[in-house]
């Protein structure tokens, strides 16, 4: 079948490629970049309020920016930081391995840092009461009372020299000040000159001390005392430290994961991958016998070069992306099945083993080619318009499609060839199906009927919840998850937010882990509720924090729709340029998109979120159920020239029963690794896998019934 001298280069490229993958990336914990979501760590999106700003000194504030957000990171002893500039007024800052809420609330403070002296006079304190506030002052809340203050700082903070932690006599923390040898005149000469007034300590707006002047201090020293813990007077420290931020900064987007939740998502995504590689390889053994074989050693191939490549071009493992490793498995095997029904129909044409290979691997490579890129359009899309995790799977799963068909092309053949000059004489195989002859396009009317009834009670569904049926990625607003011990009663939970005046939040068990509350808020509430959390309950782990603001969220919705739509018409151009009939390439579409519409309208009606793991998994079922359209159509080319006086639906027909066979295997191999996922892959993964379960389905019946159907209705209409 292959030349003996191209047979030993083969092997020999085989060989050098799986040695460099193993040396390249074990052992996995070293060299392999795992995502936030499974190490644990921050992401936080700031934006830059840089309106006051001159446009030409605009990028001079936003690396000071970064200068200072580093200092007050550093102040924590966190390594290996990331912080990055995004577009004109965003900082992007990535912290693996560490989960702080008050490291997060340092990022956003100001630091700016004035000394202003308190009006005593009760008559004009009275006035500003009733909102009569004197022309040069203003009124500022302070613990349980109001405090009238001059406008103009007698002192602000750049008088000073450096703050450190201190302990006052009863052994609580105090953030204590000492001042430059400027500002320590300046402190001498304001205290000297208000003796027996009240002087406020003010940090970004906010009262944070207000001690009476008792005598003048000369010793350039002072400092702020308050109800602080250790943790809050060591981030005061951080922020005085670092100097005021040139900008304000506002979180605009946060993804926060604890460590026990990021070791938990690591152990259910290797039990996902166990079974539903195990699930795979046990069902083509049996199925398959030897052809079972070589397809498990293209499998563990497609794994070792997903890995390896990830590692090779600095890609990151994130959960999705593992979730896109066990799709993989299911979709590998597609390849190697369409390279074995081939095999099987040219035995049954009673022609030599040698010759049957041969023309199973030739007739099988362009549809295996053709329907890999139309996946691999949607996972390019994926990476454009998506961000983070949804970036790790689109990495995973371009990878994964080309390992796939370069192990069942290259690989497969490699290996049959090897066997024949072995002298291999028999290749057995179980058959399911054996000659349908099932007239598929009768039933074009009814199906299409049925389908359209079932998009109408979906879509109405879908737009009559308006913006419920959205997470917080499209909408905005906030998810915190935490385990608390001993396990709350979700009742007394809810009752003691409320007297915390939380009550316009949803609570909800976390089923994952024991003691998980899952909270939602349409605003950012995490410091305040783990505040309230941590005096109410023994134990509370911040598990995972997600917050998005509107405005990303409208950004994000507007990207989910465009990666949708340009899939769809990449699709649209690759079929119809490769098929030479734009009739097939629209069907195709529009099989595609009844497929996403069904998915999407199960999906509501089962109480999932509308997020961006479940547009991922739309794109995705996009990108698989065009798969079975692209073998269908294949055949249907392949088969016309001989079938020449054949009526088109006679044709049609005879594609869809010859191709029946491997569509079937397909499918069930692919929804055994999904439902893997969907069992195993725990509560982040549920909806996404139930999107491509739901989906696999949906597509596997409109690539017979609705896709093909479709093209003859087309054609007539021309007529």
């Amino acid at each position: 079948m292959i030349k003996k001298s191209d047979l030993k280069l083969r092997v020999f490229i085989i060989l050098a490629l799986v040695a460099f993958s193993v040396f390249y990336i074990f052992p996995l914990k070293k060299k392999l970049n795992l995502g936030l979501d499974l190490k644990g760590g921050m992401y936080v999106l700031l934006k830059a309020d840089t309106s006051s700003i001159p446009v030409q000194k605009r990028p001079d504030a936003i690396n000071a920016a970064v200068e200072k957000i580093r200092n007050r990171i550093d102040a924590y002893g966190v390594k290996e930081t990331s912080i990055q500039v995004q577009g004109t007024d965003s900082i992007l800052v990535q912290v693996p391995g560490v989960v702080n809420r008050e490291m997060v609330d340092t990022l956003k403070r100001v630091g700016k840092l004035e000394f202003k002296i308190v009006e005593e006079n009760q008559e004009q304190l009275s006035l500003a009461l009733k909102g009569d506030i004197p022309a040069g002052y203003e009124l500022k809340k302070y613990k349980d009372s109001r405090l009238l203050l001059k406008k103009t700082p007698a002192m602000v903070g750049s008088a000073l020299a450096e703050s450190f932690v201190g302990f006052n006599s009863y052994g609580g923390a105090e953030v204590r000040l000492k001042f430059t040898s400027q500002g320590t005149k300046e402190f001498a000469g304001t205290t000297e000159n208000n003796i027996g007034k009240r002087l406020a300590i003010v940090l970004d707006g906010n009262v944070m001390s207000a001690p009476q002047i008792r005598e003048p201090i000369v010793s350039g020293q002072a400092q702020i005392t308050g109800d602080f813990s250790l943790d809050e007077a060591r981030m005061l420290v951080s922020v005085l430290n670092s100097g005021a931020l040139p900008v304000p900064l506002s979180v605009v987007e946060e993804r926060s994961v604890g460590p026990l939740l990021g070791s938990d998502s690591i152990q259910r995504g290797v039990s996902s991958i166990v079974l539903g590689s195990a699930l795979v390889m046990v069902f083509v053994l049996v199925y398959y016998f030897l052809g079972g074989a070589i397809a498990v050693i293209c499998l563990l191939l497609d794994l070792l070069f997903i890995l390896a490549g990830l590692r090779l071009f600095k890609g990151t493992l994130t959960l999705p992306g593992i979730a896109g490793m066990i799709l993989i498995l299911g979709m590998a095997v597609d390849a190697n099945v369409l390279i074995f029904e081939r095999i099987r129909e040219e035995l049954k044409l009673d022609k030599p083993l040698s010759i049957a290979i041969k023309n199973g691997f030739n007739r099988a490579k362009r549809t295996i080619f053709d329907a890999n890129i139309t996946t691999l359009i949607a996972a390019v899309f994926l990476f454009i318009y998506g961000t983070g995790p949804i970036k790790g799977f689109a990495t995973t799963l371009s990878l994964g499609i080309i390992a796939s068909i370069f192990t069942a092309v290259f690989v497969g053949r490699t290996i049959f060839s090897l066997l024949l000059d072995s002298g291999l004489k028999k290749f057995s195989m179980l058959s399911v199906i054996s000659s349908p002859k099932i007239n598929f396009v009768k039933m074009r009317g009814v199906c299409l009927a049925i389908s359209a009834v079932c998009v109408f009670i979906g879509l109405f569904n879908f737009y009559s919840k308006g913006e419920e049926v959205y997470g917080i990625d499209f909408k905005g607003g906030q998810v915190l998850e935490y385990k608390i011990t001993p396990s709350p009663n979700i009742e007394e939970l809810r009752n003691t937010l409320k007297r915390d005046n939380f009550g316009d939040v949803i609570i909800q068990e976390f089923r994952d882990i024991e003691g998980g509350i899952i909270i939602k808020s349409k605003h950012d509430i995490a410091s305040a509720v783990e505040k309230t959390l941590k005096n109410k309950f023994d134990t509370v782990e911040e598990l995972k924090v997600t917050t998005i603001g509107p405005a990303v969220g409208k950004i994000l919705k507007k990207k989910a729709y465009l990666a949708i739509a340009l899939s769809l018409l990449g699709i649209l151009i690759y079929i119809g340029v490769r098929f030479h009939h734009f009739d097939f390439a629209f069907a195709a579409v529009v099989a595609l998109i009844h497929d996403v519409l069904i998915s999407l309208g199960i999906l509501c009606f089962a109480g999932f979120e509308v997020n961006l793991l479940t547009v991922t998994a739309l794109l995705t079922i996009a990108g698989y159920s065009i798969n079975d359209t692209i073998v269908i159509y294949d055949r249907i080319r392949e088969v016309s020239p001989r079938m020449n006086k054949a009526s088109l639906q006679e044709i049609i027909n005879v594609a869809i029963n010859s191709t029946l066979s491997r569509t079937i295997i397909t499918s069930v191999t692919t929804l055994v690794v999904v439902a893997s996922i969907f069992f195993l892959g725990g509560e982040a993964l549920r909806g996404f896998s139930f999107t491509l379960l739901v989906g696999i389905i949906a597509g596997t019946y409109s690539s017979i019934f609705i896709a093909s159907p479709l093209v003859l209705l087309l054609r007539k209409s021309r007529v």
